[in-house]
């Protein structure tokens, strides 16, 4: 498993709420550090400006520092310090150039205090495919926001990409969300939620997130040598 820019995509029809949660586990937790991080969101027009109220709304509210009494949606998120000054230094670098190429910064955009590698929860809004920012992994606490049109716009979108590790659907339409799941390139699909998941359910990639599967019975062939045995048949009759 080698990474991944993985997509979530926020129908027209979808519990916002439900959505605006799912968004919010799958890019801030721990720190933005997840190789499967939905840090390319992808939001129907018509709920756009809805959903980026919320889940702005909840970045916002976000803990860190030792902070455990303030309010917060999702204490599970709150957040610790990058992992080491490399990263950190990284992620700031890529804040900048979102800055530089266009992207609208919704919330965020530093560090947090003087002291340590903390970076504060960053939501990017009018982001477009081809910036730096919507293509390379970032493994930090930097969310993506863009709009579509059509859901086959937005499945092409995500699906126009070096990494296949995972993807997101929200949806209510149980059709819409599972033909959109066979069509996303990704190893995982999470339909109505996101970073769910079971000893006993495969987990890797496509295309440049690399190859073979963790966890679930596939997982066993990574443990096993392939024999081929070839004999003639010659028989005497």
């Amino acid at each position: 498993e080698l990474g991944g820019k993985s997509p979530l995509i926020i129908c027209k029809d979808a519990d916002l709420d439900q959505a605006a949660n799912a968004a919010h586990v799958g890019l801030f937790l721990n720190m933005g550090q997840c190789c499967c991080a939905s840090s390319r969101i992808f939001i129907h027009e018509d709920v756009h400006d809805a959903f980026i109220e919320k889940i702005v709304k909840m970045a916002s509210r976000l803990r860190t520092q030792g902070d455990t009494t303030s309010e917060t949606d999702m204490p599970l998120c709150d957040l610790g310090p990058q992992v080491d000054k490399t990263q950190f230094d990284k992620i700031l670098g890529y804040i900048e150039k979102g800055k530089q190429e266009g992207a609208t910064l919704a919330l965020g955009g530093g560090r947090i205090g003087d002291k340590g590698y903390f970076v504060q929860p960053t939501v990017f809004k009018d982001v477009t495919d081809n910036m730096t920012i919507a293509k390379e992994e970032i493994f930090g606490p930097v969310m993506q926001l863009m709009k579509f049109k059509t859901l086959d716009e937005a499945i092409r979108r995500a699906n126009a990409s070096n990494f296949g590790l995972a993807a997101g659907i929200c949806s209510r339409d149980a059709g819409t969300a599972l033909a959109a799941a066979r069509d996303l390139e990704a190893g995982t699909v999470w339909i109505n939620c996101y970073d769910n998941f079971d000893l006993a359910a495969p987990f890797g990639g496509f295309k440049e997130s690399g190859w073979g599967r963790d966890k679930g019975e596939e997982t066993l062939k990574n443990y096993q040598e392939t024999k081929c045995v070839m004999m003639p048949i010659d028989p005497k009759n």
